[in-house]
């Protein structure tokens, strides 16, 4: 059995401390003391690499002054975290640069022996594969919860916020249902209804106030639902109603949807285009009108591409083209490019169309001239599908392209001396992790240096660290799948969210793109809805429960929605602490 073993380490005392499971325990021990008696209380997974959840690591350390260890007074609970017992805590935001490099210049002196001569004692808590509990409460870094709905249970995809007149509606698309429930009820009617768009007000953000679920197409996963959608107000749309605000939704794989949801609580559907093999994650101008479908057209190679068309009066939508890598028109031969994920226009001001093309492998990212693609000659030829391009990054087919996210005229602070280059066009690129527990290559975050636009090239690279939360043994996906894709000054070029599914959201620093930096983290906790994710082994199937932080998206007063693949619902966060300031956030 271990016992306490303490050491003298630099006119510090050192104590280690067994893992300990009484949840008042943990409560006791992760505290900061106050004045001189500065006590903390740390697991060490990793040579004192990082704060780690008491539940989940091993013997924990005491750090304190030698002279006021044996006359230290209560101590008070730590700042703005909620919940202590679980959270991660960084060592240099906790303590402070300096008294982070003097511990560990005093450890890395005095304790190197006791380290290699008691391995077990320090290793002992190695991060637990377990995968969370319903119970177990959140973990988070830099990042509070505010507010939370269940969604009525449904799988989530695409939350868009948007403001109208004095209120905060939020608009969630839905995968299909499960095969367990196919149709989730809906407590508002009390009937069972196939997934669509749920509507939320969201103005008081700690109060989430669910207004309305749209029913989508009828089918399980990516066979039903209605996953994305897209929000303008008529007064901003050139041709719109000016009284209206219009919800541009895909329903499920056959068509895109235009409603007026003026009044959030009694939507109104005012156009449909059908006839299609499938949809995903569309993008349309506010100020132009123009809409970038992502479709199925008949006859096209391939299950996606794009449908570009006027929906300037949503009333009376007309058909510019359609568009696709060439190979994937019709009557084309040979093998078939790989299919549209989703496109991000900047409109016509910077005049670029940013496409991602794959998902897991083989990904694309193509960029266009905005005004060739809308007014060149529109007829599906190898020619005409070429001339709107200006070039492709061709990704390593171990990764994808899900979010192509433009951040043009970035200014880098290492070159604002320099006489050229000081300012970078830069995208985030981001893969989608398909496959359970680790079934694939780790799909990840990439920041592309486009300013010399035929020479595009990636600059780095972003992922969570798996032993940090044990993932691949968490159950579910593991690794990133999207980006936050709000242009509102709040964060843009400043930080990007990413949802990383198990290892829930994500907050990047991308002010430096050359040297992203992780700032704060969100993992919401399992619930009773929470749908198990299954992979075979052994021959049999193995399931386990984790969250699957799906999209992530931000509004302009600064908070952050995510939502969640596998039914755990809609959780509504701001930032607290060092990433707050770095987002410079009162």
């Amino acid at each position: 059995m271990l016992v306490a073993a303490p050491l003298v380490v630099g006119g510090c005392l050192l104590m280690l401390v067994p893992r300990v499971d009484s949840s008042a325990l943990q409560l006791a021990l992760l505290v900061f003391g106050s004045g001189l008696c500065g006590a903390i209380y740390v697991v060490c997974p990793a040579m004192l690499g990082e704060f780690a959840p008491v539940s989940q690591r091993g013997a924990v350390i005491s750090i304190m002054p030698r002279p006021v260890a044996r006359s230290c007074m209560p101590f008070q609970q730590i700042g703005r975290v909620a919940s202590p017992i679980r959270y991660r805590l960084n060592w240099e935001h906790m303590i402070g640069n300096l008294c982070a490099r003097t511990i560990t210049r005093a450890l890395s002196r005095s304790v190197g022996a006791a380290f290699a001569l008691a391995p077990t004692l320090l290793w002992s808590g190695a991060a637990s594969a377990q995968p969370p509990k319903i119970g177990d409460p959140p973990e988070a870094l830099n990042m509070r919860l505010v507010g939370t709905n269940d969604l009525q249970a449904r799988s989530a995809y695409q939350p868009t916020i948007h403001k109208q007149g004095d209120r905060w509606i939020a608009y969630i698309g839905h995968h299909g249902g499960t095969d367990a429930i196919p149709k989730p009820i809906n407590p508002l009617t009390g009937k069972p209804e196939p997934s669509g768009t749920s509507i939320l007000d969201v103005t008081d953000p700690a109060h989430p106030v669910y207004l309305k679920h749209i029913p989508g197409q009828e089918g399980t996963y990516e066979s039903g639902g209605a996953q994305m959608v897209r929000i303008c107000d008529g007064a901003t749309l050139p041709k719109g109603d000016k009284s209206a605000v219009y919800m541009l939704r895909t329903f499920g794989g056959e068509a895109h949807e235009i409603w007026n949801v003026a009044d959030p609580a009694n939507p109104v559907l005012i156009t449909r285009l059908g006839g299609l093999r499938d949809t995903h994650k569309s993008w349309w101008e506010c100020d132009t009108g123009v809409a970038f479908l992502v479709s199925g057209a008949p006859g096209w190679r391939t299950r996606r591409m794009s449908q570009v068309y006027d929906l300037s009066d949503p009333a009376h939508p007309i058909k510019i083209r359609d568009f696709g890598l060439v190979g994937q028109e019709p009557g084309a031969t040979g093998a078939v490019p790989t299919e549209l994920h989703g496109p991000i226009s900047t409109g016509p001001k910077v005049n670029r169309v940013y496409f991602g093309y794959g998902t897991n492998r083989g990904g694309i990212l193509q960029i266009v001239d905005r005004d060739k693609l809308i007014n060149g000659a529109k007829e599906p030829t190898p020619v005409n599908l070429q001339y709107p391009e200006i070039s492709r990054l061709n990704m390593s087919s171990l990764n994808g392209a899900h979010t192509t996210f433009p951040m043009p005229g970035m200014p880098i602070a290492e070159f604002a001396k320099d006489k050229v280059g000081s300012t970078r066009d830069i995208v985030l690129i981001v893969d989608e992790a398909i496959l359970n527990e680790c079934g694939e290559a780790r799909q990840m975050v990439w920041l592309a240096d486009v300013t010399i636009e035929n020479r595009p090239m990636v600059i780095s690279n972003y992922t969570v660290p798996e032993a940090s939360g044990s993932f691949c043994q968490r159950g579910g996906r593991f690794g990133a799948h999207s980006s936050s894709e709000s242009m509102a000054p709040v964060y843009y070029k400043k930080i990007a969210f990413i949802s990383f599914f198990n290892a829930g959201v994500r907050a990047l620093d991308v002010r430096d793109p050359y040297h992203p930096k992780e700032i704060g983290y969100f993992i919401p906790a399992v619930t009773q809805a929470t749908d198990p994710r299954c992979v075979r082994a052994e021959g049999k199937e193995r399931c386990k429960t984790a969250v699957q932080t799906n999209n992530v998206e931000t509004d302009e007063r600064g908070y952050i929605y995510v939502v969640d693949r596998a039914n755990t619902g809609l959780h509504i966060l701001e930032l607290t602490g060092a990433a707050r300031a770095a987002a410079g956030l009162q």
